[in-house]
């Protein structure tokens, strides 16, 4: 049993330290589309939070953006992320979907002041308006 949790304890401290060096791979790109893209998960997860607690986002939006939070936190992928370039695709489609049926019911500025990234970016999302 022992074993077992010192096993786990070490795959543990393994996975947060690959995050950390993940993170701080990401932070050092420079400016350009892999930044953007390095940016556009923990942005959406930052918007879903923000957009939930929102009192002028409808209910179906909410429930779009719930649905996109789950599913990036969900350990279940239809791409498993382990795969280069592809792995993260199901989670940005996804996330990228429920942000512009969300987009469609909730104001563009309060969409615009829930997300912490570059602009252009959630504007080049959502399409014209």
């Amino acid at each position: 049993m022992r074993e077992w949790l010192i096993g786990l304890g070490v795959a543990v401290a393994v996975v947060v330290a690959s995050w950390g060096l993940l993170i701080l791979l990401a932070r050092r790109l420079p400016p350009g589309i892999l930044r953007d893209l390095a940016a556009f998960i923990p942005d959406c997860v930052t918007t879903v939070r923000r957009l939930r607690k929102d009192p002028r986002v409808p209910r179906k939006a909410k429930i779009a953006i719930v649905f996109a939070g789950v599913w990036v936190a969900s350990p279940i992928d239809l791409i498993p992320e382990f795969i280069p370039v592809i792995g993260p695709l199901d989670d940005i489609v996804v996330v990228a979907l429920c942000l512009r049926y969300a987009g469609r019911q909730v104001p563009r500025e309060v969409l615009l002041a829930a997300w912490p990234g570059e602009p252009r970016l959630l504007e080049r999302l959502l399409g014209p308006v």
